[in-house]
C-alpha cells in the first residue's frame, strides 16, 4: 500500500526528543514513504541519537538558522544526500529565559531580537535557503509550528509576539511563493510535554486551559496528532491550500466564554 508521501524528499528541523513534534513528523514521513534530512543544533550528536528509534536511517546535519554560513552550504549538503527537497519542516523556536516567565515588561531588546531572529525571521531564510531545492514546476511545501498567537498567553511573553512575527511570515511567504508553486501553511497545536515547552517557566498554568477548554479530549503527552497534521500539509492533499494555519489544539481555539 503506497503512503501520502511516497517518493517525496522531505527536510525536517527540530527533532530534540521522542516527544518533539518533529520527531513524529519524521517517523509518519517516513511511514507515508518519504526520505527525509534531519537538521539540529546546538547538539547534533543529541539528534543522531533519537534518529537511531525511527523506523530508518537518516542523515543528520548540523544547522542553525541565524548562521549564514550554515544556511548558504544547505543547498550542497542536500543536494548531495536527496538530490532535492519536495518540503520542508519548519519546528525551531527559542527565546532567552529573560523573555519568558513573566518578565515582558522587563525584557531587553536584546532578548526580544534574538527570538524573533531564531523563532519568526527563520522560517524566511531557511526556506530561502532550500528554494533552489524544490523544482519550480513541481513546486513544494512549507510547514511551520506555532502556538495560537490570537491570544496573551501566561508566562509565553515575547514568544508570543514572536510566534505572532512568524505567524505573518507565513502569509507573507506564501504571497511571494506563490508563483512558484510553493505552499507555505502552519500547524497551531495545543500545549505538549516537549523539550519547547519544559524550558517556559510556570508552563504548567498555560496547560491547564487545555483540560477545562478543549472539546476534544486533549493529551499532552501525545505529539502524534501534531505531527500527521504536519505530514498532511506535506502531502499533496492540501495542493491549493496555503497561507493557512490549521489548529491541531483539540478545538480551544474556537471556544468563546
Amino acid at each position: 500500500m503506497s503512503g501520502i508521501l511516497d517518493g517525496k524528499r522531505i527536510l525536517i528541523t527540530g527533532v530534540l526528543m521522542e516527544s518533539s513534534i518533529a520527531f513524529h513528523a519524521a517517523k509518519i514521513a517516513q511511514e507515508q514513504g518519504a526520505e527525509i534530512i534531519l537538521t539540529a543544533f546546538p547538539r547534533p550528536t543529541l539528534t543522531e541519537r533519537i534518529a537511531k528509534k525511527l523506523p530508518k536511517p537518516t542523515k543528520v546535519i548540523e544547522l542553525d538558522v541565524t548562521n549564514e554560513e550554515h544556511l548558504g552550504r544547505l543547498e550542497d549538503v542536500v543536494r548531495a544526500e536527496l538530490g532535492g527537497l519536495d518540503g520542508l519542516l519548519h519546528s525551531i523556536g527559542f527565546a532567552p529565559q529573560d523573555a519568558l516567565g513573566g518578565n515582558f515588561l522587563n525584557t531587553p531588546f536584546e532578548s526580544v531580537a534574538t527570538a524573533m531572529h531564531v523563532s519568526a525571521y527563520s522560517l524566511k531564510s531557511l526556506t530561502m535557503a532550500c528554494l533552489p531545492l524544490m523544482p519550480e514546476e513541481q513546486g513544494g511545501s512549507v510547514v511551520g509550528m506555532t502556538f495560537d498567537a490570537q491570544f496573551a498567553w501566561p508566562q509565553y511573553d515575547w514568544m508570543g509576539p514572536a510566534k505572532a512575527a512568524l505567524e505573518a511570515t507565513n502569509r507573507y511567504l506564501a504571497r511571494d511563493l506563490g508563483p512558484r508553486n510553493i505552499r507555505c501553511n502552519l500547524i497551531s497545536a495545543g500545549p505538549l510535554g516537549s523539550m519547547a515547552a519544559k524550558s517556559i517557566p510556570g508552563f504548567g498554568e498555560l496547560a491547564k486551559v487545555w483540560d477545562t477548554r478543549s472539546p476534544l479530549a486533549w493529551d499532552m503527552s501525545d505529539p502524534e496528532p501534531a505531527g500527521r497534521g504536519v505530514v498532511a500539509l506535506l502531502s499533496d492533499f492540501f495542493p491549493k491550500t496555503t497561507g493557512e494555519i490549521i489548529h491541531v489544539d483539540g478545538g480551544v481555539h474556537m471556544m468563546g466564554a
